[in-house]
């Protein structure tokens, strides 16, 4: 069936699920490059990043016993010192469903080598059930799939009276979920996801259980200087309070400053929730239509609100191997590419062949709903293309 090519566009062609897209409004030159070429130790940049973390608490409506911290390398960084720091005192339970979650499972195996460990896994578009999860040991998950588009529901049942600590590698859902922060002790991000910040900064959110922890345990291991968060038994306050293990880019940090006075005029955490909810809103009334594409997710509840992943159902196409698959997904991104409509949106390399279209709170969900006519068209057209090839090499 030949679909006619839209003809508005997307103001932003920019749905990368990380880097994500800048503020609306945003601009290099806008940004307060008052710290550039100084020392992060002297006292002006060192209040910026004091400044930087009160901000994040403030948005993310932290309890105000709990520390937040920016920690090198990323989200990655975040999750991997919190693991390397706590890890191994008593026996954990890891959930994983996707790409990342089954990263920290084998660094957890492979690299810090602990023996009472328990895997919940699914597979992709799948929760793994909770239900025999035991929170009196500790526990690690992602909130949020961002290579399946699986998000942890919103009425998971984490009891109060636990022993163990609940880590939360929350990259791709702060500032775009609701977080029960009563039921994180560890939780990591980094601004490069939902605040459309500058990449490399990680931060780390700990509750007073967390802090408890680290200061009662002598180190469980060598631990590198980048994460080190105790000295001589104490917490290291200070990295909490904008004395930063490493070297920040104050560039960065000055870029996220202007992401959050973006999320402050824009009214806060409700309303990043409230654009991202509205994107999915707009995928998820095409997708009920849509003959040829349905979500990763197979239940409603998980669906993701920040990394929307789609697979490919129609049965031309699933008829076909999984290479040729993966080519004719490969192909319809391009052609969006090629359009000026969509970068970035092809799955994740390890996922099964489809779309990944990032609608965090940076993006204009108007943007979602102009893409979604241009997804028809190039599935259409692709597909034409492709059959026809096939037919001819056959």
């Amino acid at each position: 069936m030949q679909i006619l090519q839209p003809t508005a566009k997307p103001q932003s062609a920019c749905f990368s699920s990380g880097p994500t897209k800048k503020h609306k409004g945003w601009h290099l030159s806008r940004l307060d490059d008052t710290h550039l070429g100084r020392s992060h130790r002297a006292k002006a940049p060192k209040q910026t990043l004091s400044s930087a973390i009160t901000r994040m608490a403030s948005l993310l409506e932290l309890p105000a016993d709990y520390r937040l911290g920016i920690v090198p390398a990323s989200d990655t960084g975040a999750v991997e010192m919190a693991m390397w720091s706590l890890l191994g005192q008593r026996g954990v339970d890891m959930l994983a469903w996707e790409s990342f979650g089954k990263t920290w499972v084998n660094d957890a195996i492979s690299q810090l080598q602990l023996t009472d460990i328990r895997v919940f896994d699914a597979d992709w578009g799948k929760l793994p059930s909770f239900d025999e999860v035991d929170f009196n040991r500790d526990v690690l998950f992602t909130w949020n799939g961002t290579t399946s588009g699986v998000k942890v529901p919103d009425d998971i049942a984490i009891p109060d009276d636990r022993d163990g600590l609940v880590i939360a590698d929350a990259t791709s859902a702060c500032f775009a979920m609701p977080l029960p922060w009563d039921k994180i002790d560890i939780a990591t991000f980094s601004w490069q996801k939902s605040l459309g910040g500058e990449g490399a900064h990680g931060v780390l959110v700990l509750s007073p259980r967390a802090v408890t922890r680290l200061e009662a345990q002598d180190p469980p291991r060598a631990l590198p200087k980048i994460f080190q968060l105790t000295k001589k038994g104490k917490l290291i306050e200070g990295i909490f309070k904008g004395e930063t293990i490493n070297t920040p880019s104050m560039l960065a940090v000055a870029d996220l400053h202007s992401a959050l006075d973006w999320a402050d005029a824009l009214g806060g955490l409700s309303a990043l929730i409230s654009r991202s909810n509205q994107s999915l809103e707009y995928v998820k009334n095409w997708v009920t239509k849509t003959a040829w594409v349905d979500f990763l997710a197979d239940n409603p509840a998980h669906y993701s609100n920040t990394s929307i992943c789609l697979k490919i159902i129609d049965e031309d196409i699933t008829s076909l191997g999984q290479t040729d698959q993966a080519a004719f997904a490969k192909q319809l991104v391009t052609l969006l590419d090629d359009e000026g409509v969509a970068y970035d949106i092809g799955a994740y390399r390890t996922a099964p062949a489809g779309l990944r279209i990032w609608a965090g709170p940076t993006v204009e969900p108007d943007d979602i709903a102009l893409l979604l006519p241009w997804l028809d068209w190039a599935f259409a057209t692709t597909k034409t293309d492709f059959l026809n090839k096939e037919a001819e090499n056959a």
